[in-house]
C-alpha cells in the first residue's frame, strides 16, 4: 500500500481549511492545518510536507509569499501552490507562467480562488510527479 502523501495546508479562512481538509482526506491525502504563516511555520518543523497549498494574504498581505520563501529555504523539493484572492481582490495578477521572471514569487504554481478541488488536484498531482 502506498504511503498517503501529507499536504500542508495554510489559510486564515476556517470555513475553506475545513472544507478542503475534508476533501484532501476523501482524495487520499494525509492533511496538517494551519490558520496563519507563523502557525503553518511552526507545523514545517513538526511534519514535512509532500507538498504546501497556501494562501497569500493572512496576518498580513503578503504573508504567503513569506511563507513560500521560508518553506523553499528549508527545503527546495517541497512544491508550494498558492490559491490566493488577491487578483478579484486588487485587479493585480500574479501568473507564474506571465511575461516576465516571477521568480521572487517561491511558489511552484499559482491559482486564484475560488479555486475548484479537482483543479487542485490536478496541480498537486502535477507537481508531485516531477
Amino acid at each position: 500500500m502506498d504511503k498517503k502523501r501529507t499536504v500542508l495546508l495554510v489559510d486564515d479562512d476556517v470555513d475553506y481549511l475545513f472544507q478542503m481538509k475534508l476533501q484532501f482526506e476523501n482524495g487520499g491525502y494525509s492533511v496538517v492545518t494551519a490558520e496563519s504563516s507563523k502557525s503553518g511555520m511552526e507545523e514545517l518543523t513538526r511534519v514535512k510536507p509532500d507538498i504546501a497549498v497556501i494562501d497569500l494574504m493572512m496576518e498580513d498581505t503578503d504573508s504567503g509569499f513569506t511563507l513560500a520563501h521560508k518553506i523553499k529555504s528549508l527545503d527546495t523539493n517541497i512544491p508550494v501552490i498558492m490559491v490566493t484572492a488577491v487578483t478579484s481582490e486588487t485587479g493585480i495578477l500574479l501568473d507564474k507562467a506571465s511575461s516576465g521572471s516571477r521568480d521572487w514569487i517561491k511558489a511552484d504554481a499559482v491559482l486564484a480562488k475560488p479555486v475548484r478541488f479537482e483543479q487542485l488536484k490536478r496541480e498537486i498531482e502535477k507537481l508531485l510527479r516531477r
